[in-house]
């Protein structure tokens, strides 16, 4: 009963709906036979046109085009290059004994609240869903730690691929997007100092030197370092954070830009601001750290004097690694977010590399390309009694990288490949399409990567043109002759060779005739 009164209703809805669509047209057709105000007509059209949509009547929804500001859709060309980024960079988390794990896209806003300092304002809040307030996840930092300490785990060594996103001012050219990519890899447990600490450096080298991106340079340096010499000069602690932030800018601003805003807008004192610069403007390696034992304004600092010892055997690990001529000790880097205790580090590409492949011409080139550091608090912050999970990790950062690669790939016009078929199956003649669909049953059950065409009586020349045009490497030849003698001609696409194989060999063939083509170089730019 109640579903027919519903239906009722319906019905009656509709009708009424239709009456005043009736209505409405002829007040239209009235107003233009009178020639009224062009105004008039078009609020009076609108009218009749939202009663039509509620009858679903109306002309078809005009669409935008386009991605959301700060998005962007990837073409089979350039996922095929970001497929193959990112293969190269789980390879590196995988030799270094890494597992993976996932958390959900959107976080409770108040796991999000208060540990990204001043970036917080680019969170994405959403609305209320069901009696949850929630956020978007702005990195994949802070969901780990919260996974850490909702799970009561104490030691791990994960990496974590997945979309983060930040309401910023997007450049798409320089690989700055509001939904994106991040490329973790954090250990977490109580171990030894500065021994994960150098490993995660060591994976930012060798995923760098992997890539083939140019010269590059890991700056490394230490919150402790900071505080202590934000200490010594006079800045009051309350303060520590906002002029870490300011000091963060420099790598995108000079020192008397930063300055002004650590006066004008921090409200520090001049004076104290000119000592901090003193300290910020230095770089250098282990003879840095020596300079800054016999520095007797920060020599009888606890906090500065613990981080310094922290950063000599870093560098001494990063030493045993080979990669010290990668690094930097550099006073300037600060890292903004608030989260940070310990060893910071971020990788910029040379100056002559981003000028010869970003495509972009705005300054800073493509900034950072890598960051992270030590973060032991953060588990604690949402543990109820407090217990802490010493961790850290490095984040790659994926969109830039891929911004540099994709120019490098545009200018060298290699194409590259899209799919990874193996072998195309093909035919000679007309209607062997079923003999087609048994040899690619063959080579499936082979685990042979294979095509043929959907068309019954495809011509051979186009068959073969779809080969060089996918860079598929081998091609299989079927006949009326090659069917009566129980045998394929196997074709190398490249070089137009072939050969008869009997049909009972036909795999083993394909394997040997691969792993040759496969031993070759490919002339890919990734």
């Amino acid at each position: 009963m109640c579903v027919a009164t519903c239906k009722m209703a319906e019905r009656i809805d509709r009708a009424e709906i239709q009456h005043a669509v009736k209505v409405q047209g002829e007040f239209v057709r009235k107003l233009k036979t009178e020639s009224a105000d062009k105004d008039k007509i078009s609020q009076e059209v609108a009218k009749l046109l939202e009663l039509k949509a509620q009858l679903g009547d109306g002309p078809p929804q005009k669409f935008t085009l386009k991605c959301p500001k700060g998005t962007r859709d990837f073409d089979s060309q350039q996922m095929a290059i970001r497929d193959a980024v990112f293969k190269k960079i789980v390879e590196c988390f995988k030799r270094h004994g890494a597992e993976t794990i996932d958390t959900p896209v959107f976080e409770l806003k108040e796991v999000l609240t208060g540990k990204y300092g001043e970036d917080s304002k680019l969170i994405y809040d959403m609305a209320d869903q069901g009696g949850e307030i929630l956020s978007l996840r702005y990195d994949l930092t802070v969901p780990f730690a919260r996974y850490l300490a909702m799970n009561k785990i104490s030691n791990i060594k994960r990496y974590h691929i997945a979309k983060v996103y930040r309401r910023d001012n997007p450049s798409l050219a320089r690989g700055r997007f509001r939904e994106f990519f991040q490329c973790d890899f954090d250990i977490a447990g109580q171990y030894d100092p500065m021994l994960p600490d150098a490993e995660c450096v060591k994976i930012v080298s060798e995923i760098l030197s992997s890539l083939d991106l140019g010269d590059y340079t890991i700056k490394l340096n230490h919150r402790q370092l900071l505080d202590g010499i934000f200490q010594v000069c006079g800045v009051s602690e309350g303060k520590f954070r906002c002029i870490c932030s300011a000091v963060d800018k420099l790598d995108k601003s000079p020192w008397v830009d930063v300055r002004t805003e650590m006066i004008d807008e921090k409200g520090l004192d001049a004076e104290v601001a000119d000592r901090i610069g003193e300290f910020v403007r230095l770089s250098g390696g282990p003879e840095l750290v020596e300079k800054l034992k016999r520095d007797e304004r920060v020599s009888k600092n606890k906090r500065f004097m613990s981080g310094l010892e922290d950063m000599e055997l870093l560098l001494k690990y990063c030493d045993l690694y080979g990669v010290l001529d990668k690094v930097s000790f550099d006073l300037s880097l600060a890292r903004g977010l608030d989260y940070y205790t310990g060893v910071i580090y971020e990788a910029i590409l040379s100056g002559a590399v981003q000028k010869d492949l970003s495509s972009t011409d705005e300054p800073g080139g493509v900034g950072s390309i890598a960051g992270g550091g030590r973060y032991d608090e953060l588990v604690g912050m949402f543990d109820s009694k407090n217990r802490k999970v010493p961790c850290v990790g490095v984040s790659i950062g994926i969109e830039r990288i891929y911004a540099i690669i994709e120019a490098k790939v545009n200018a060298s016009k290699v194409k590259q490949r899209t799919t990874e078929t193996e072998v195309y199956v093909a035919a000679a003649q007309k209607n062997l399409h079923e003999e087609r669909l048994a040899l690619c049953n063959i080579l499936w059950g082979a685990n042979i990567k294979t095509e043929h065409s959907y068309k019954r009586s495809p011509k051979l020349l186009a068959q073969l043109q779809y080969c060089e045009e996918r860079q598929i490497p081998l091609a299989i030849l079927i006949g009326e002759s090659e069917l009566k003698q129980n045998i394929v001609k196997v074709r190398n696409v490249v070089t137009r060779e072939e050969v008869e194989v009997p049909r009972e060999k036909m795999v083993d063939e394909i394997r040997r005739l691969l792993g040759e083509i496969q031993d070759k170089p490919s002339g890919k730019v990734i």
